[in-house]
């Protein structure tokens, strides 16, 4: 393959704790791609949305290898919007990495090595983008995977039911339910939870409690 066809427009490489997800509070070196089709109205990484460098895979992996860490986390921006990310993800589950994919949901998943951790974040109608949902990789779950709703409102919360229950995700894999930071009260969401009884786990962003809203966190 051409020196070229292995490179990525990385924005960020860093190493802190897994703020969501099932992996939440684990070290983790996370492994941002610059760029992103969506404008969420609640979105928190604006900043990787231009900028960054190209990196060869090897130079990615060797910074990885420099915190000890098991578990990678590729994110973004969205990181399935550069296609040779597919050839990273191979790379690092060659090497024995536990690797998480975070994707928004709007590109396919089928060509993303089975040994990836999806976490889908599907798009809410609060979030101004819930057209660009890729319905088809609900389809396409394992059960280590996982499908996260961020959710501002109870507009979004009844949004959020309607589609675990048309596509029996809990049946799939863990569902996750977020509040968007600063919009929606924790403990509001969670009554909700409660209330109906919904077969979701519950989280919020631990990073941003350590450290705030921040690149490199």
């Amino acid at each position: 393959m051409p020196k070229r066809d292995k490179q990525l427009k990385i924005f960020e490489i860093f190493h802190s704790l897994q703020g969501e997800s099932n992996f939440s509070g684990l070290p983790t070196v996370f492994v941002r791609l610059t760029g992103c089709p969506l404008r969420c109205t609640w979105c928190d990484t604006e900043y990787a949305f231009f900028g960054g460098e190209w990196m060869h895979f090897d130079d990615i992996l060797a910074s990885i290898k420099l915190h000890g860490t098991p578990y990678v986390c590729v994110t973004g921006g969205e990181p399935l919007a550069q296609k040779r990310v597919l050839g990273l993800l191979d790379l690092l589950v060659g090497e024995g990495f536990t690797v998480s994919l975070e994707t928004a949901g709007s590109i396919p998943v089928a060509e993303v090595n089975p040994a990836v951790i999806k976490v889908i974040d599907m798009k809410a109608p609060g979030s101004g983008e819930e057209t660009k949902n890729h319905y088809e990789n609900l389809s396409l779950l394992n059960p280590a995977d996982q499908v996260k709703f961020v959710v501002a409102d109870e507009k979004d919360y009844a949004w959020s039911k309607s589609i675990i229950d048309e596509h029996q995700l809990q049946q799939k894999c863990q569902v996750l339910l977020s509040p968007v930071a600063d919009v929606l009260a924790p403990k509001q969401l969670a009554e909700w939870i409660l209330r109906d009884q919904l077969p979701v786990r519950f989280q919020i962003q631990l990073h941003k409690h350590l450290w705030g809203d921040q690149p490199g966190t």
